[in-house]
C-alpha cells in the first residue's frame, strides 16, 4: 500500500462524517479516490475500529452510535 493509499484508508475510517443540508451524511471524499480493493480494506478497517472504540466505551458504544444517539435525542 502506498503512503497516498494510507492516508486515503485513514480518511475514510474516522467517524466522521459531512453532512448535506438536508442532514443526509455524505460519503466522504476520499472514499471515491480508493479503488475496490482499498474500499473493501477500508470496510474492514472500519469494523474493527468501531469494536475498539465500543471495547473502550464504558457502555459499549462506538462513535458512531454515539453520534446517532445525539443526533435521536436532540430531536
Amino acid at each position: 500500500m502506498t503512503p497516498e493509499d494510507e492516508l486515503l484508508l485513514e480518511q475514510v475510517t474516522s467517524a466522521h462524517r459531512e453532512r448535506h443540508a438536508d442532514g443526509s451524511i455524505r460519503a466522504h471524499p476520499a472514499w471515491h479516490d480508493l479503488d475496490e480493493d482499498g474500499r473493501r480494506e477500508a470496510f474492514e478497517a472500519t469494523v474493527v475500529l468501531r469494536q475498539l472504540e465500543a471495547a473502550l466505551d464504558p457502555g459499549g458504544h462506538s462513535a458512531t452510535v454515539r453520534a446517532l444517539l445525539a443526533r435521536i435525542t436532540r430531536g
